[in-house]
């Protein structure tokens, strides 16, 4: 079957609306439970989220649905999400979930599980999942004696903090380095001061007071101007955004100029080639990610192998190849050795070590290449994709020629909106440009037919 509800990202919409209500929620909790529920121990389930106010409409209403179907489940409260994916297997959970729509704004939420191994679900098992809550589930339930229960779960924030920690080289430290952490008003907003506090850091915060309806909103990895400015006001010597579930991260040098994910992964890599810890003699990344790194790879004898776009097609390509360093330019960045999704905060440490090193500047140490231009655009649609037009399919492979040998062209549906992505990078900036705004144009004009 195809999915309907799960996406590139687990269940994603707007708060109280379908299909992110209380009542998928409570459905796809107990479809969940019953698909985990294996041998007749006491089963348990990990619930993470963010500070987004639906969450605690959507927190009760899953823990009502694995309740109902005796599992137990342990509150953790806010937490980023790769914590989520850290607690699952610390706890020896049947399975967790992390509550968030990650990078968007308050008015959405979403819902990801992920498995008793820490990684998130397979394309096949949400087929399952959601299989199972078109079924009736009733004659499934337990007697009212075998219900679960749930319970709140102490000093997340320590038990994250000292995981993390232990990603950063042993026997160094971060003083005398002053860094700029925005935390988007999100999950990480206690943790991840006083991580880079423990390590030696003057830390200056913002983005640390949430409300329940500021995440994301004006700051975070999707609006870094606040972190850059802090940089320059504070002199800091670079700054570290981090987004709603602390999943991604972007930086700043000291100059406040941003560094993307690609340059991230560029500089994490070639460390760790280095230093003969990166595994696979590659990085993997998605389509996404710019020529510019691939270039860069390959003049430190290393290769991008791409996927999809998304985070779980990334981690399904390092664990099939053998790569322990994964991401996508966004800033989500997977470290193998360490965690099993995406980690904004331990990326972060990463690059720090770098810069800890090497005694250089973060200007000197994170431009790694010159990105070859890119243009992106979106077209909102409504009903069917037009991609599947003759006229657009025709009007890509044009696109496809005028760019050959000396670019690309991208084009996809998200998998989180209505939108086309339409995306072409190449040498010449001008072209690029003309490429995608002729497509844009082509696109809109089908999608409104």
């Amino acid at each position: 079957m195809t999915r309907k509800l799960f996406g590139t990202d687990g269940i994603r919409g707007t708060a109280n609306q379908h299909p992110m209500t209380a009542m998928t929620a409570m459905t796809v909790g107990q479809a969940a439970a019953l698909h985990f529920k294996r041998g007749d121990h006491r089963h348990r389930v990990v619930i993470g989220k963010d500070t987004r106010l639906s969450g605690y409409m959507l927190e009760n209403a899953l823990t009502a649905g694995f309740v109902s179907c005796g599992m137990d489940v342990v509150l953790a409260g806010p937490v980023p999400t790769p914590a989520v994916a850290m607690l699952t297997r610390s706890l020896r959970a049947d399975f967790g979930v992390m509550i968030s729509a990650s990078h968007n704004p308050y008015q959405d939420n979403g819902i990801k599980f992920f498995g008793p191994d820490g990684f998130k679900l397979s394309d096949q098992v949400e087929e399952e999942i959601e299989a199972r809550m078109a079924t009736n589930m009733a004659p499934e339930l337990p007697a009212a004696k075998d219900l679960g229960r749930a319970k709140r779960l102490d000093d997340v924030v320590g038990r994250y903090t000292e995981f993390v920690k232990q990603t950063f080289p042993k026997g160094r430290t971060l003083d005398g380095l002053k860094v700029v952490l925005d935390c988007a008003n999100g999950a990480a907003y206690k943790v991840a001061p006083e991580v880079l506090w423990e390590l030696g850091a003057d830390v200056i915060k913002i983005g640390v007071e949430p409300n329940g309806f500021n995440i994301n909103d004006g700051c975070g990895s999707t609006d870094t101007a606040a972190m850059q400015a802090a940089v320059l006001a504070h002199g800091a010597d670079i700054g570290i955004a981090l987004d709603g579930d602390a999943d991604r991260v972007l930086i700043s040098d000291e100059k406040g100029h941003l560094i993307d994910g690609d340059q991230l992964m560029g500089l994490i890599a070639a460390d760790w080639a280095r230093s003969g810890r990166l595994t696979g003699g590659a990085v993997v990344a998605t389509v996404m990610s710019n020529l510019g790194l691939e270039k860069f790879l390959q003049s430190e004898g290393l290769d991008l192998k791409r996927t999809p776009v998304g985070d779980r097609y990334v981690v399904e390509e390092m664990r099939r190849s053998g790569c322990n360093i994964g991401g996508e330019q966004s800033g989500h960045i997977v470290l193998g050795d360490y965690s099993t999704t995406g980690d904004g905060l331990m990326a972060g440490l990463q690059v720090l070590a770098v810069l800890t090193a090497n005694s250089k500047s973060a200007s000197e140490v994170c431009r790694l290449f010159d990105p070859f231009p890119q243009v992106l655009k979106n077209v909102r649609f409504e009903g069917e994709s037009p991609l599947d037009k003759p006229e657009i399919t025709q009007a890509i492979s044009d696109a496809d020629k005028r760019l050959e040998g000396t670019g690309r062209v991208l084009i996809r549906k998200s998998g989180t909106e209505p939108l086309i992505r339409v995306m072409a990078e190449g040498e010449d900036e001008t072209l690029v440009s003309d490429v995608v705004d002729h497509l844009v144009d082509l696109i809109s004009q089908a999608a409104a037919a």
